[in-house]
């Protein structure tokens, strides 16, 4: 086991060599209310699908970056993958932001204007209770990071979100977001274009079977690379495992060998 908070623990699955946290929705909602509700201190979330699993294999950086994070499986392509809970970044904010009842201020940043604004509407709609502080969309200029990095600490906000597409949005955070901007920050895909409508969300009953990608493949065929980062995935999965089961025979022929 794991410590990941005070009071929460989990158990990590070892995705293609990194750590990933499997914690269930109540746990990941108790954890995420702790931090953000510390008086001091930061914890950042980021959230892994099948396409970021392999895109990791090949950019060095995104994967230490995703090591100093705290990673939560995003989707039913990793979540099948490695017997863990299925959460997704999407449905997990909203179900969030109900779970927290203390009044939180939100700042967000990321995607087109007009989906951000009609993402905080809806947000608004959906959580009145608490305080929700667009900063700017996903087009800002990265040479201005510090400026907005400090319109978000002159906010004095508990949470940040942050959706402006991976590896980049993760990075950007390890890079430019500090402890004194918001105690939770979550890095996640496309979650203001589903809050906006933009994107609709998966039901219930197809999260519960893991049949996510499924679905949103036959309403969507051109979500088919998609599907393919999860053949992928099992591909480079599978290589992972043969390699650390050659090493581990290797070790112990080696060991034989010298015992001789």
């Amino acid at each position: 086991m794991n410590l990941v908070s005070g009071t929460i623990a989990a158990s990590q699955r070892d995705i293609l060599g990194l750590p990933v946290c499997d914690l269930g929705w109540a746990d990941a909602f108790a954890f995420a209310e702790e931090v953000a509700t510390m008086p001091f201190g930061q914890s950042v979330i980021a959230f892994i699908d099948a396409g970021n699993a392999v895109l990791m294999t090949r950019d060095p950086e995104y994967r230490a970056v995703l090591e100093r994070q705290v990673v939560l499986p995003d989707g039913d392509g990793v979540a099948i993958a490695s017997g863990m809970a299925t959460l997704t970044g999407a449905a997990f904010v909203p179900a969030l932001l109900t779970y927290i009842a203390r009044p939180m201020r939100v700042a967000l940043i990321g995607a087109e204007p007009e989906t951000l604004a009609r993402a905080v509407d809806n947000l608004r709609r959906h959580t009145p209770w608490h305080a929700f502080l667009p900063i700017a969309d996903g087009h800002f200029d990265r040479d201005q990071s510090d400026a907005i990095m400090e319109r978000v600490r002159a906010a004095n906000v508990d949470i940040l979100l942050v959706s402006t597409g991976s590896p980049a949005q993760e990075k950007w955070i390890d890079r430019h977001v500090g402890p004194g901007h918001a105690r939770l920050v979550l890095s996640l895909g496309p979650l203001f274009e589903t809050l906006a409508g933009d994107t609709p969300p998966v039901p219930q009953a197809v999260r519960r079977l893991r049949l996510d990608g499924i679905y949103r493949l036959m309403r969507d065929p051109s979500r088919m690379h998609r599907h393919k980062a999860r053949i992928a995935l099992a591909y480079h999965r599978l290589r992972y495992r043969l390699s650390g089961s050659m090493t581990a025979r290797g070790d112990g022929h080696a060991a034989k060998a010298g015992s001789l």
